[in-house]
């Protein structure tokens, strides 16, 4: 539950924020010891999430035990000086979900997936795509997260006129 509901945003401008960072949080848990680890995930539609990794490791041990996960993005974060009170503030744009995470079997999907990838962080590359495929698709695991609900984005950010946008006001 958001403490601070003036601040949040929609699920379709939560989405644009997965988009837009650079790296998505993933976390886990055994149960009893929780994991986040930084991943590079790529989003295909409103609620799947893709990202690779070695084939074996404690990320797939931990959802094989466990497949829910936690999301949490930041695509900006700057600190300011609050306009109108001169507090030291900061303005951001995050969002979070939840999920339940897979390992993909289907080596179709597993090639979307990885291209889906590769178009997101190396768009200029994409011509060595179906070689860079052939080398390491049978080392590398896919796994898909599956958003259990919408995603929930929360942003803090001034106007030109120095108020804060709340309620999901757009300039």
């Amino acid at each position: 539950m958001m403490r601070r509901h003036d601040r949040e945003m929609n699920a379709h401008w939560a989405l644009e924020v997965f988009d837009r960072a650079p790296f998505v949080t993933v976390s886990m848990t055994d149960g009893t010891t929780p994991y986040a680890v930084p991943l590079s995930l790529v989003r295909d539609g409103e609620d799947t999430f893709y990202f690779h990794c070695a084939k074996e490791g404690k990320k797939l041990d931990l959802i094989a035990e466990n497949s829910a996960v936690y999301l949490s993005a930041v695509a900006k974060c700057k600190p300011v000086m609050g306009p109108k009170d001169n507090n030291f503030t900061m303005e951001f744009a995050s969002a979070t979900a939840e999920g339940k995470a897979e390992l993909v079997t289907d080596d179709e999907e597993r090639v979307h997936a990885m291209r889906l990838i590769c178009e997101r962080f190396l768009p200029q590359h994409m011509d060595a795509f179906d070689q860079a495929i052939e080398r390491s698709l049978g080392r590398t695991a896919v796994v898909r997260i599956t958003l259990a609900r919408p995603a929930v984005g929360k942003r803090k950010q001034y106007d030109a006129n120095g108020d804060e946008m709340k309620n999901q006001r757009m300039e």
